[in-house]
């Protein structure tokens, strides 16, 4: 899959794919062709039921400056409508990446502002750089981040998010991990080698079992206790038992074997 310019996607023959933003020259930052080939990207990972995660990153230093300056520019002279129609866009990117089915993990380095951090919340979980600079900087030029927002408070709550928006202070990964953006932090030297380390330890798991656990959760949302969560959680566990997935993981168990989705990716010395 070559035919993207500002976006790439890598298929790994171990079964996932990395989503690239790739403007390098200019630091990753948005434009509307890149929110264009984002959303056609994220449907074609939709589509493939042989990907067992996504991953997301960014060619060279920084993850994505945000905005795109000429693209900012152009924006400034369109009329309402126009502008409707770019944040639709914008949304459709957002939750498209907020809804797919696969585990989701962004990997972040360099400078993380305005939408990028969008992309960041939408991801199940996120990783970076202990010197990333991050930051919620709309209200500097006049704006706000207005599309992200609720996929911003779902990562890191209301109250730290009431601050960064209000104030457009930037952060530094060490701190993102703190307030919950990030799940872990690392030196910026070992980010490669800890990534790699998610990976391996997403590839022991049961690809069905991923998937059938963001649905789970996502229904779960705050934990109300109702009846019909009850009978949700009930009926998961009972249809994924009999599973032919189920089935195996249950029997490699029992058995003291590696179940058939890892293949020769347990490299984590797991004594069975």
């Amino acid at each position: 899959m070559t035919d993207f310019d500002t976006i790439e996607l890598e298929h790994d023959p171990r079964g996932f794919v990395t989503l690239w933003l790739n403007r390098p020259d200019k630091n990753n930052a948005f434009n509307a062709q890149m929110i264009r080939e984002l959303i056609i990207a994220l449907e074609r990972i939709r589509n493939d039921s042989s990907l067992r995660f996504l991953l997301l990153r960014a060619r060279g230093r920084h993850f994505s400056a945000g905005a795109d300056l000429t693209w900012m520019q152009e924006s400034a002279n369109l009329d309402y409508d126009t502008n409707l129609g770019d944040a639709r866009e914008l949304s459709e990117l957002m939750y498209n990446l907020a809804k797919l089915r696969v585990p989701s993990l962004a990997v972040v380095q360099g400078a993380a502002y305005g939408g990028a951090l969008g992309l960041i919340s939408c991801c199940d979980m996120a990783i970076g750089a202990e010197d990333a600079q991050l930051c919620l900087s709309e209200v500097k030029i006049g704006l706000t981040p207005a599309v992200i927002s609720p996929f911003v408070v779902q990562a890191i709550g209301e109250r730290h998010a009431r601050r960064y928006a209000l104030t457009a202070e930037r952060f530094d990964g060490s701190r993102a991990r703190e307030i919950g953006l990030l799940a872990e932090a690392y030196p910026a030297a070992e980010l490669e080698q800890q990534t790699q380390q998610w990976i391996a330890n997403l590839l022991l798991n049961s690809p069905q079992a991923m998937r059938i656990s963001k649905d789970l959760l996502r229904e779960v949302g705050h934990g109300e206790l109702t009846p019909a969560l009850r009978r949700y959680c009930e009926n998961a566990i009972a249809r994924i038992r009999v599973s032919p997935e189920g089935q195996e993981g249950l029997r490699a168990f029992l058995q003291k074997r590696d179940p058939s989705w890892r293949g020769d990716n347990n490299n984590d010395g797991e004594s069975r």
